[in-house]
């Protein structure tokens, strides 16, 4: 029998990764947090560098960092809404194989607390308070295996306790011997007793640490160790498309754009792909794949030599009208998207396009419909129809009668199986592309493309290459270190002009979200393209944005990018509405919401603003009012540097407009928002006070993203007074006022966008386009949604990253 060695690599590397954590002292990591990074074994941790010797000088880096990341995912603040009271559970049975104890805990369906697979559960014999004085005697870590209609399948590690990874040092415990004791017991059921609770998820930075511990085994092993290119000629490696798709792509792509492309078709085991906001970078990605899609090698290496490759007979336009309609459907009269549309709500309809590649042409330059999935949690409504749940759901509907009445758990699986298979491309977050659903498939992946590649840790980044792909292309925001090139400064620790330049080489767009701020001082923060870049790896750089209306544009090239954006020839026009005729809907406004304050939920450490909220609401609900194309979540978005703002935000306009108001206007983080755009944004700043500080709201990057999302209109809410301590903010607020943008908002608001006060701030829209062109423009943006796959809340959750296109 085949030994599937990556497999046992996998199995050795999840059960180092659990020895070491589930022997941790869960009071000793409590006490080692309170200290401050004062850690005794931060004093073994080795900084980040640019490029390896070797395989185990880039573990003895990355693993220790990782793990300090787990402690503090672990003793992190619970969210104050989750159940954190313990759970009385009786241990029904226990063996031990491979070094751990495999006990089985009973478990009921209804409890208020939903347990999964690789939740982390900390397990006592005493029940205990936080803040108790007397500690328990008896309690260790066990992680959730598979849960049962009854039954908690746990893993436990009660050998010893890992004090510091590589190199190991281990010591015994009485804790965990006690423990042993306890589960391995013959007395009766009633008697072994344990209390548990709910830690953390460990999946996402499991998947993580296996995906570190086979960097040894991947293709381009030596290349993510020196992040260096080696010197070949790449002739034989090289790819070739159509003429005419290369005429297209030259017509309808600008010549850095171009380049990209070329540089993919190349076969360059990685590309790296980089620009400030709206450059292109999604029309890009599409070009690439089209290029990818339909490209032919003239000659490939085999063992044997060199040898030709013939491709199969074209396919006349019948068959592929054939195969197009069995791929997507909806280019034959219906969508699938349609099925699933609301029936109620204000008008009952909602735009939508039925795919979002249309972008993608053949090899003859004909629109290409290819067969699509996207992989994770929680879909975003706009994208539910090429999930993977709907997608498997749709097949068991179209079975007959017989297999529907037999469907198991491994006809689910064959399904799955049979999607990934039919699909051309697929769309994942990082984490999500090492589950299980896409490690059972036969065969990798041979593409790997990551957007938003610099909010990656280094180690998310490699969960999707762990397959064995062939070629992968960061595409990310331009970073400080970029822009210092472009203005000349060549400040090393950081630029002294006006734009915003800081040391360190941070992105000017949001940098990968790292809790441990040991690990963030050694540098676990730094993504793999920054590390790349750094070490002088070439970047193809986007320099013509497309994006944002110039007057949104402005402020941010100024401000961030030393004047280096450029509009593309058509932006202005393309970018043009009607509402621009009324100076507080332009392209770029502030509004003083003076009278506003903040305030903190009790128990929270986020803010909210209750006035921004009121405000925003009267705000939108006069742009819907006035114009109804713009009710549609592919068209608006509200967005908010505070979680709490955008849920109290989230439940006032369900309250107002209904159960489906998430898909008459998109609602989330700044964070959630990278990568994607809307026609119009509404950014509610929240903090309102005399000497509080605005706190986060300050990072320059949250304010550039959160800017940067809008194509024809920013509309900033906030109170001028609070904002302009801070240097970045009190540009933006002068800025507006400059620009007769600046609008001081007073109570009541319900009334503030009445027709004489609509009529005083009224203009006349310039002639840089008649009013046929705008119309135009306004049919093109509402027939287009949002991406199938983004890096913030349409993916599994805020801060994911997504393998495929998004936005931007």
């Amino acid at each position: 029998m085949a030994v599937d060695k990556g497999k046992l690599q996998e199995e050795a590397s999840l059960a180092r990764f659990c020895k070491i954590i589930l022997g941790w002292d869960y009071f000793r990591l409590l006490q080692s947090s309170n200290k401050k990074g004062k850690d005794a074994a931060a004093s073994s941790l080795k900084e980040v560098k640019n490029s390896y010797k070797d395989v185990d000088e880039y573990l003895a880096t990355f693993e220790p960092l990782l793990f300090e990341e787990v402690k503090a995912q672990i003793v992190q603040r619970k969210d104050e809404e989750e159940v954190t009271d313990w759970k009385l559970r009786l241990v029904i049975e226990c063996n031990e194989a491979d070094g751990f104890h495999l006990a089985a805990l009973t478990y009921e369906a209804d409890e208020e607390e939903s347990i999964s697979q690789n939740d982390l559960l900390l397990l006592s014999k005493e029940e205990f308070k936080d803040g108790s004085k007397k500690l328990p005697t008896t309690y260790a870590f066990a992680l959730v295996e598979h849960r049962q209609k009854t039954l908690l399948r746990l893993r436990m590690y009660l050998a010893g306790e890992f004090t510091q990874v590589n190199p190991d040092v281990e010591r015994n415990s009485e804790r965990l011997m006690r423990m042993q004791a306890l589960v391995t017991s013959s007395a009766n059921e009633v008697e072994k007793r344990l209390y548990s609770i709910k830690i953390c998820s460990l999946s996402t930075i499991a998947r993580e640490y296996v995906a570190l511990r086979s960097v040894g085994s991947l293709p381009f092993k030596n290349l993510i160790l020196s992040a260096a290119e080696r010197g070949s000629d790449s002739k034989d490696r090289a790819w070739k498309i159509s003429g005419s798709l290369h005429d297209h792509l030259k017509e309808n792509l600008n010549k850095s754009q171009q380049e990209a492309i070329d540089a993919g078709l190349s076969r360059k085991p990685f590309v790296l792909i980089q620009g400030p906001p709206g450059t292109g970078k999604t029309q890009t990605i599409l070009g690439l794949l089209s290029a990818i899609l339909h490209a032919t090698p003239g000659r490939v290496q085999s063992k044997v030599g060199m040898i030709t490759v013939t491709r199969r007979p074209e396919l006349s336009m019948d068959e592929k009208y054939k195969h197009w309609g069995q791929a997507s459907p909806w280019l034959m009269g219906f969508n699938p998207r349609d099925l699933i549309m609301p029936i109620d709500g204000d008008d009952g309809f909602f735009p939508t396009t039925g795919n979002e590649l249309v972008g993608l042409r053949d090899e003859n330059v004909h629109t290409y419909t290819p067969k699509i999935v996207r992989i994770g949690l929680k879909p975003h409504h706009s994208v539910e129809a090429v999930s993977m749940d709907y997608l498997v759901n749709r097949k068991r509907d179209l079975a007959d009668d017989k297999q529907k009445q037999g469907s198991t758990g491994r006809d689910i699986d064959s399904i799955r199986a049979a999607v990934l298979d039919e699909a051309v491309i697929v769309f994942s977050t990082l984490s999500f592309s090492g589950s299980s659903v896409l490690t059972k498939m036969n065969s990798g992946f041979d593409v790997v493309i990551i957007d938003e590649a610099a909010q990656a840790v280094e180690p998310a980044t490699l969960v999707p290459l762990a397959s064995g792909c062939k070629q992968v292309f960061l595409v990310c925001m331009m970073t400080i270190d970029e822009i210092e090139r472009w203005c000349g400064c060549g400040a090393a620790a950081g630029c002294s002009t006006d734009h915003g330049c800081n040391p360190g080489g941070d992105p000017v767009q949001l940098p990968a979200t790292v809790i441990s701020p040991i690990a963030e001082k050694f540098g676990y923060g730094t993504s793999l393209f920054q590390r790349f870049q750094r070490a002088g790896y070439p970047v193809k750089m986007l320099k013509t944005q497309y994006r944002m209306h110039p007057e949104i544009r402005s402020f941010p090239s100024k401000e961030f990018y030393s004047e280096a954006l450029e509009d593309g020839s058509h932006v202005m026009q393309q970018t043009s509405r009607r509402w621009h005729k009324y100076r507080c809907f332009g392209p770029f406004c502030f509004f003083d919401v003076h009278e506003g304050k903040e305030s903190q939920p009790s128990g929270s450490g986020s803010w909210v603003n209750m006035d921004e909220i009121e405000f925003v609401l009267v705000m939108y609900h006069k742009l819907i009012t006035m114009y109804p194309e713009l009710k549609s979540s592919s068209q608006f978005a509200i967005i908010s540097p505070y979680r709490h703002q955008v849920k109290l935000l989230q439940e006032r306009f369900q309250d107002t407009f209904g159960v489906e108001s998430k898909k008459l206007v998109d609602i989330g983080t700044i964070d959630g928002f990278q990568g994607r755009e809307k026609d119009v944004v509404i950014f509610s700043c929240v903090r309102a006070n005399k000497d509080r500080g605005i706190g986060f709201v300050s990072d320059f990057r949250r304010m550039n993203v959160g800017i940067t999302r809008a194509k024809s209109s920013i509309l900033v809410v906030g109170s001028a007074s609070t904002l302009k301590n801070d240097e970045h903010w009190n540009n933006l607020v002068e800025s507006a006022e400059k620009r007769d943008c600046f609008f001081k908002v007073a109570k009541p608001y319900a009334s503030y966008f009445n027709d004489e006060y609509l009529e005083s701030v009224e203009s006349v829209v310039e002639d840089t386009m008649d009013a046929n062109e705008i119309a135009e423009n306004e049919n093109d943006v509402a027939s287009n949604m949002a991406g199938v796959a983004d890096g913030g809340d349409m993916a599994d959750g805020d801060g994911d990253d997504d393998v495929g296109a998004a936005d931007d």
